[in-house]
């Protein structure tokens, strides 16, 4: 069962999203997008993880807005497709960083296997803005760019999370031996 991080929903079960699940199940049933849950993301959440969250929640604020659901959702599953743990990647000398380096590269992939459409292609390219320096065409393209940072933050609250309870843990086990 796959879950965004802070929803109490399943994106496969739940009837809350049912309209998102349709969107997205061929994504999620797609060889090449599972490879990302192989690679360490954000923290402690992967790439896959990651992707997924910013999926749902762009899907949301898209279609609470009127805009685009289906692409949000599409283009936010898509938008780090890269196969790679960027941290373990040497850059080579005057190499920009992954940060700036990245959304061409997802792009690239997401094109290689999934049709995509203008605003899609957009939400992917830019949704690293303004490190991408060409500003987003698409109301949808800002979205990605602010659901992106929201999701990095909650993953790394999850993460803060997690740390802070193993912390008490051990604490406690200490106090107890």
């Amino acid at each position: 069962m796959s879950k965004a991080m802070g929803s109490r929903y399943s994106v496969e079960t739940s009837k809350e999203s049912r309209e998102y699940f349709e969107y997205v199940k061929d994504l999620l049933d797609n060889e090449v997008v599972s490879e990302m849950k192989k690679f360490r993301h954000h923290y402690s959440t992967t790439c896959y993880q990651h992707c997924l969250n910013v999926s749902y929640y762009n899907y949301i604020v898209c279609k609470k807005l009127g805009l685009d659901a289906k692409a949000a959702a599409r283009a936010g599953m898509l938008h780090d497709l890269f196969l790679y743990d960027w941290r373990d990647e040497p850059r080579k000398k005057g190499e920009l960083p992954h940060g700036f380096t990245h959304p061409r590269i997802a792009l690239e992939n997401a094109k290689e296997h999934f049709k995509l459409g203008k605003v899609e292609e957009d939400m992917i390219i830019k949704h690293m803005w303004p490190l991408t320096v060409k500003l987003p065409k698409y109301a949808e393209s800002y979205v990605i760019v602010m659901i992106d940072k929201y999701a990095a933050m909650l993953e790394f609250g999850v993460h803060c999370k997690n740390v802070l309870s193993n912390t008490v843990s051990n604490i406690k086990h200490k106090k107890a031996a």
